[in-house]
């Protein structure tokens, strides 16, 4: 793992600062955020996992958060997302979709586990009978008590807790995880607690890590806001109610990411920050969660990179330590 990932739990950290990565939900939209990345990957001159040094993701952002601390390359994940997303997305039925989005957690992650990570990552889901957050982390330094019985991502396969953190239901079944308890957890979609899981990558970094809020140095990245696709006038009664509800699950994500984001700007202003996630109003820019036409996810990913160009500057200054 990186260098500050071998600490004991406790232990106080004294290298600085600290670099946090945050990957935001969205589903398709990660196209926007691989954008973003592929300039700041860029910009650094080697992988972003030895560009930082907690990497945390939901959903769509899990999957990005997952393969960076792998080690892989940002070409590399948006080759993978050019060959799955819009495989999965086009899927008509909640089965059709977990079952896609299950092959591409076996054929992309194969059997790795959390003991294979480059770097500290977190990886956000929900849990669905209790109703609060599963977070799947690699080292014992993030946690945040039980210390003596930490299992890396609780026994659980990368490919399991990233299909988990994607899991958006009732348009993906609900995963059930068996961890190294023996527990069998039933998981939905880490967007429903936390889309944006940078005051989770921050509660790791000040509780768990014990670095001081102003020795962090913090990159958040969303996917962008877009208006929402029209229902077309040859469209039936079920698939214009269908597109009603999925805007309607867009929608509860992009309010949680916001408060989640103004929450942060409260309690951690003195945390240097960059937030990168645009708001584009023009009708041609139309989207959701579920988009599958490759020129459209062609066309984020250019908007990432856009928005990117605008934040450039404030971005060297975060990651040259200053």
């Amino acid at each position: 793992m990186g260098e500050n990932a071998n600490m004991t739990a406790g232990e106080e950290q004294t290298s600085k600062p600290l670099r946090i990565l945050s990957l935001d939900g969205g589903g398709a939209k990660g196209f926007y955020s691989l954008g973003v990345l592929r300039e700041i990957e860029g910009l650094v001159q080697k992988p972003l996992c030895e560009a930082f040094d907690l990497v945390f993701g939901t959903s769509t952002g899990a999957i990005i958060a997952a393969l960076i601390a792998l080690g892989r390359s940002v070409d590399e994940i948006h080759k993978l997302y050019c060959d799955y997303v819009p495989r999965i997305m086009q899927r008509k039925s909640a089965r059709d979709k977990t079952a896609a989005l299950a092959e591409l957690g076996t054929v992309v992650f194969e059997d790795k586990m959390f003991t294979d990570v480059k770097t500290r990552v977190g990886i956000v889901a929900t849990r669905w009978v209790m109703e609060r957050p599963m977070i799947f982390k690699g080292d014992i330094s993030q946690a945040h008590g039980r210390f003596g019985t930490f299992v890396p991502g609780f026994g659980v396969s990368i490919a399991d807790a990233v299909q988990a953190s994607c899991s958006a239901y009732p348009f993906f079944d609900r995963k059930v995880v068996h961890t190294a308890a023996g527990d069998d957890v039933e998981l939905v979609d880490g967007g429903y607690c936390a889309n944006n899981p940078t005051l989770y990558a921050i509660a790791d970094a000040t509780r768990a890590l014990n670095y001081a809020p102003e020795d962090l140095r913090v990159v958040s990245v969303g996917v962008g806001t877009y208006p929402s696709p029209k229902a077309s006038l040859l469209s039936v009664m079920y698939w214009a109610k269908y597109l009603k509800s999925v805007q309607l699950l867009q929608k509860t994500l992009e309010i949680n990411t916001q408060s989640m984001d103004q929450l942060r700007t409260i309690l951690y202003k003195h945390v240097p920050t960059v937030r990168i996630s645009d708001t584009f109003e023009r009708p041609e820019m139309a989207t959701d969660l579920f988009e599958h036409n490759l020129e459209k996810l062609n066309l984020l990913r250019q908007r990432g990179a856009e928005s990117y160009a605008k934040h450039e500057e404030d971005i060297k200054k975060l990651l040259s330590g200053k």
